[in-house]
This record gives C-alpha cells, structure tokens and sequence, in this order.
C-alpha cells in the first residue's frame, strides 16, 4: 500500500486474503439453511471460550448486548447505581441504563487512561456509607445500593483488576468487564500470581464484534465469558425471548442472538487473530522507537502488568485538532475516542454533571488522537506518519 494515503484502519485487506474461507462459510449456511443458531454458533462459542481461557462463551447480537445481559445475569438490581468511567463509547453506559440502573462516573488514571483506583476507592470512602446488614455500600445523598463496577479495558490494554477487585469486593459490588476493545489483552494478576485474559478475575466480560475491532465480524456481535455456570445459563435464555424449549418462556427476554453467518465468519477470522495482535503489538512498538525523538507528545503507556492488544494506537498532545487537520491533509486517516467526556453529553444531561467534575477525563479528551492501527501497516507507512507528525510540530504550529 503506497504512503500517499493511509487509512486510519484497513478492513479491506485482511477480507481479500480471507475471502475464500469467508464465501464458504456463506455457502454452508446458504445450503443448509442455518442462519439462526445451530452448530456454527456452537462451535465458535467453543472456540472463542478457549481463546480466552473461559469456561463458557455466550455469542449474543453486540457488544452492548453483551454488557447488558451479562449486568442482568449477575443480579444487579433496578435502581442500583453502576460506576464506570466517563471516557468510554456510549454503549458501555448504555447497557447500564436499559438494566434499569443508575450510571455514575469514576476519574480515569491520567497515564493508562482507565478507571483510577484511587478515584474509585474515594467515591466510596467519601461518597458512600457502608450497609452492615446486606454488606454493600449505599450512596449517602440516595440511599441508593452501589451494585457493580464496570471498569473498560480501553484501546486494548486491560485497567488494573487486582485494586480495582479489592476495592469492590470491600464494598460489596459486583464487577463485570467491558472488554470490546481487549479481544486477547493480557493482566499479570498478582493475587492468582499469573496473566490472565478478561473475565477471569470478574463475574464476566463482554466484548464487541463490531467490525473494526481486533476481531471482527461483517456485521455486528458480540460475547459474554464467564466461568459462572449460572450466569452462562441466564444469558443463553435471555438472548433468545427468555426460552430455553421453543415457545416455553420462563422470563421475558430479548432477541440478543449472534446469526450464524456471523459465528462462522468470527471462527475464520479467530484462527488469524493472535498473529493479528501481535502485528498490532509489533506496529506499536515501532511506533514507539519512532517517537522517540519527538517529546511534544505522550505515548501510551503499558504498565507491566499489561500486554495490550493496541486495539488502538493513541498519542496526547495539546495541539491535538491542529495536528489531526495536518494529517488528514497529508492523506493520513487519524481518529477520535472520545472527543466529549459522557458526563458532559446532552444524553446525559439530566444527571446534572458539568465541566471539572471528571478533570482527567476532560482533559485527555481534548488530547488524545488515535493514529493508522491495524496489522497490515506497514513500517514505511508507519515512518511517514511519524515524519509528517514531525514536520507538524518543526514547522506548522
């Protein structure tokens, strides 16, 4: 691919190489007529538990989907408050609010950039007494029961679950990973004293299938993995109108199933997906030695305790609108997560938040500006990013 224009991400490439594999999945299904369920859904939740070391996978429509049965299945109850952080993409506090719960934010970690355990742990020390009786924390101006915490595993590295854990299982809460972007990230877990994938140190996570995800599907979907064979059972029902027999219902549920077409298409692709994240890992990496010698910007930061997937490559810089404007008229695709904070979005406007409330987030939000990321890229591409980058900031501020 010429460096005259590089893409933000490239979905056309990997679908060339793949479109054999991917028509005969089509072919199947158009043969036999299996498009909803069935063994091509059956074996790609296999196969994607094994991904992730899971004891079950449930495929579900979408990664929303996923959050939101995955919240219902571990009984977090109407009215319950659920923490997440503001710098996330809206289905995350989506699926909290259609479970009947009251979304709130926690401050992000000005470096890794997701949920700040000192925050979280100062919401419940400031913000909330803690209910002997039942052994959860109530919000003290509501009454209200904190159910669960929801940390995202953003841009492909995982947030640090051993304090984020501790800190939730002291007050009582529930947690459950928002991994849609972390398809095969990594936390080196200090109490099991090993790495592990999400979902292993929560009641489930949830991911994503959209389709520029590290995997995604022509379409959409998504994923809940748990261990727990309680919560597995609840979501294979509900994703499929609360029925477990053909028109025997014993809850109201939802259709929340992944087509078949979609499983089969997702089994193709896993097989290439470890190679695909550590090209990502290795395009970063370059990224890095590249910036070396730039200083005005910040490059992620990958704690030891992670090995992220680089769903995402993000730099920080304060001249962030200037310099997309730059890159975009040098022909390079860049991209924005999130320009505007979700407590300051008109959506949420009725919670009565306002500037300053979540500074981090703020802040980072007019910072940050995701890069070309995807395995393909190339290191000339790579290399005439990072050239143009520096042309910026040498000669165009």
């Amino acid at each position: 691919m010429s460096t005259d224009k590089i893409p933000f991400v490239d979905l056309v490439s990997p679908h060339r190489l793949l479109e054999n594999e991917l028509v005969t999945v089509f072919t199947a299904a158009l043969r036999s007529a299996s498009f909803v369920g069935g063994e091509l859904v059956q074996n790609f939740e296999s196969q994607f538990a094994e991904f992730c070391n899971a004891k079950h996978a449930i495929a579900v429509s979408s990664g929303t989907d996923a959050l939101r049965f995955a919240l219902l299945a571990a009984g977090v109850g109407p009215d319950e408050i659920v923490l997440t952080v503001p710098n996330t993409f809206i289905a995350t506090s989506e699926a909290i609010s259609q479970t009947n719960c009251e979304v709130m934010f926690i401050d992000i970690d000005p470096k890794t950039y997701s949920m700040s355990s000192t925050k979280l742990e100062e919401f419940f020390t400031g913000d909330c007494e803690f209910d002997t009786s039942i052994k959860k924390a109530r919000l003290k101006k509501t009454n209200q029961i904190v159910g669960a915490v929801v940390p995202v595993h953003l841009y492909g590295q995982m947030a640090n679950m051993d304090e984020i854990n501790a800190i939730a299982k002291r007050y009582g809460c529930v947690v459950i990973e928002d991994a849609c972007q972390a398809h095969g990230a990594e936390y080196f877990s200090k109490s099991l004293d090993k790495w592990v994938k999400p979902g292993a140190l929560s009641r489930a996570a949830a991911y994503s299938f959209y389709p520029g995800k590290n995997l995604g599907a022509l379409g959409e979907g998504g994923a809940v993995t748990t261990d727990d064979d309680d919560i597995a059972h609840y979501i294979r029902t509900i994703r499929d109108h609360g029925q477990e027999k053909k028109y025997f219902h014993d809850m109201e549920g939802y259709n929340g199933r992944l087509d078949s077409i979609q499983a089969g298409f997702l089994s193709v692709k896993l097989r290439y997906l470890p190679k695909w994240n550590e090209n990502r890992r290795k395009r970063a990496h370059f990224y890095h030695y590249l910036f070396d010698r730039i200083p005005s910007i910040a490059l992620p930061v990958e704690p030891q305790w992670a090995k992220s997937v680089f769903h995402l490559y993000v730099i920080a810089t304060p001249h962030r609108d200037k310099l997309q404007k730059y890159l975009t008229q040098k022909g390079i695709g860049t991209g924005l997560h999130y320009p505007l904070p979700l407590h300051l979005q008109k959506a949420y406007g009725y919670l009565g938040l306002k500037s300053n409330d979540f500074p981090v987030a703020e802040k980072v939000a007019s910072q940050l500006l995701s890069l070309p990321m995807f395995p393909e890229l190339s290191e000339q591409q790579q290399e005439f990013v990072v050239e143009t980058i520096a042309d910026f900031f040498e000669t165009a501020q």
